[in-house]
């Protein structure tokens, strides 16, 4: 996909944009007609004030900004959100405050990261048996630390 079409609704929403030649994410900021206050613990949603047409096949993920997860203990409520082609609403981040400490949302301010990209969606084959592998049904933490 070589363009992506985003329609602005509002006309004081800011286009997303990447903050470098070399990053994959494009920074979402917040468009709120007012401050919001998320408290310890709690979450909320922040709109973004824009909509996208994505191309089937492709998918946006709303990912956390680093600093904003790692310095405030903020990130998208969800883990990751997908935006899937065929929706046209807002884009709309749930934020989560995971910190001690109040957190204030601005307008304007850079809230989450979306990376865009590409998707299959294989026919599902029930089946009895799986390939056996080394592994097996080893799961979390059966490869190790080191």
């Amino acid at each position: 996909m070589n363009e992506l079409r985003v329609r602005l609704l509002d006309p004081l929403a800011k286009l997303p944009r990447r903050s470098t030649s070399g990053s994959a994410g494009y920074d979402l900021s917040a468009r709120l007609e007012r401050d919001v206050l998320i408290a310890p613990g709690e979450t909320t949603s922040v709109g973004c004030g824009f909509a996208l047409a994505l191309e089937k096949g492709y998918a946006a993920f709303i990912y956390a900004r680093s600093g904003l997860g790692i310095m405030c203990g903020v990130t998208p409520a969800n883990c990751v959100g997908v935006v899937d082609s065929d929706y046209r609403g807002e884009v709309i981040v749930g934020l989560r405050n995971a910190s001690s400490q109040p957190f204030m949302v601005r307008d304007g301010d850079r809230i989450a990261q979306m990376v865009i990209a590409g998707y299959e969606t294989p026919e599902l084959v029930l089946c009895d048996d799986l390939d056996k592998t080394q592994r097996g049904a080893g799961g979390f933490g059966s490869s190790g630390l080191r």
